[in-house]
């Protein structure tokens, strides 16, 4: 193909895909000067956002060549040209493992066998290999009754592991939104997040998602607080994005690190959204009547798991313990 034709057929493909092309730019004119028509078509595809034709032919000679397709932080190849992309991260993983969070270099571990134990299920329903099919069963709430039991800790273990599985991808959630724990226990910055999505049309998720340097694992961070948090994770705009997530990527696992469910009204509502729900229970200090109550609060969750948390360790020593059981409906 000769370059007039090439150039040609260049600027007819963005004109289809919706970018504004210079008026001077003839397919006469383009045989003259076309890497400086091309760089300017270009330029404005970029800026516009449009998505060009995967067979669209490079520039020729001297225009310069449209960058491929990255891959966004949330696990999306293919993103056309000027959408937005998720930032990367870098979670000091040594710091971690010495905080007792899992990480995929740390040598073997009872804590991380205890994970693979707690996660089998879950992934069984996410994957529709449970005993009974779950709606939205990738949708994982991992809450618990009373404040410092351990949620937050749980929720990133687990998501940590799942990570290490070879067949999901994992999204943490912080849906703890009026006192948001995986910043602080993971040393982020605080940043635009979930509340934001809903609150703005603007802000694009994967522009606010943070790929982290745990190959598998992206975080939301729960965002810019709000009056009326408890309202926004009712709305419409939330059952759209909890809609979205679930059935976008088949492999995905999203983790919610949720609000203790006898404090808030959060934890209730976003409870109804999601297929499964872990309460953490602390050994020893929890009451019977609260993991009772707050039960009761997710009722309608199909899926509803128990872990025991800081149980003591069978040689009589303090430790870190798990336990675990399921069942459906009541």
């Amino acid at each position: 193909m000769s370059l007039i034709e090439q150039a040609a057929k260049r600027l007819e493909e963005l004109r289809r895909a919706g970018v504004e092309v210079p008026d001077d730019a003839s397919v006469a004119t383009a045989a003259q000067a076309t890497p400086s028509i091309l760089e300017r078509a270009m330029s404005a595809e970029r800026t516009h956002g449009a998505t060009v034709p995967a067979d669209a032919p490079a520039p020729a000679s001297g225009g310069r060549e449209a960058p491929p397709h990255p891959r966004s932080g949330d696990g999306q190849a293919g993103v056309p040209i000027g959408a937005t992309q998720s930032r990367a991260v870098t979670l000091d993983l040594a710091r971690l493992s010495a905080a007792g969070i899992i990480t995929p270099d740390a040598p073997r571990s009872q804590i991380a066998d205890e994970f693979r134990i707690v996660k089998r299920p879950l992934l069984a329903n996410a994957s529709g290999k449970g005993a009974a099919r779950v709606k939205n069963g990738n949708l994982i709430m991992v809450t618990s009754a009373l404040p410092g039991e351990g949620k937050s800790f749980s929720a990133i273990n687990l998501a940590m592991s799942i990570a290490m599985e070879l067949d999901h991808t994992v999204l943490l959630v912080d849906a703890d939104v009026a006192r948001p724990s995986v910043p602080r226990m993971l040393d982020l910055e605080p940043t635009k997040g979930l509340l934001d999505v809903l609150v703005d049309d603007s802000v694009d998720l994967r522009g606010v998602l943070l790929k982290t340097n745990v190959e598998k694992l992206s975080i939301l961070q729960a965002g810019t607080k709000h009056p009326r948090a408890t309202e926004l994770l009712a709305s419409d705009a939330m059952n759209r994005l909890l809609d979205d997530m679930a059935q976008r990527y088949a492999d995905r696992i999203i983790i919610f690190d949720s609000p203790p469910l006898l404090l808030t009204t959060e934890s209730p509502v976003l409870a109804t959204h999601v297929g499964q729900v872990v309460v953490v229970v602390e050994a020893q200090r929890t009451p019977q009547n609260a993991v009772k109550q707050a039960l009761a609060a997710i009722d309608a969750c199909p899926v509803k798991m128990m872990m025991l948390n800081k149980g003591r360790a069978a040689s009589g020593g303090d430790g870190y313990g798990y336990g675990y059981g399921y069942g459906y409906g009541h």
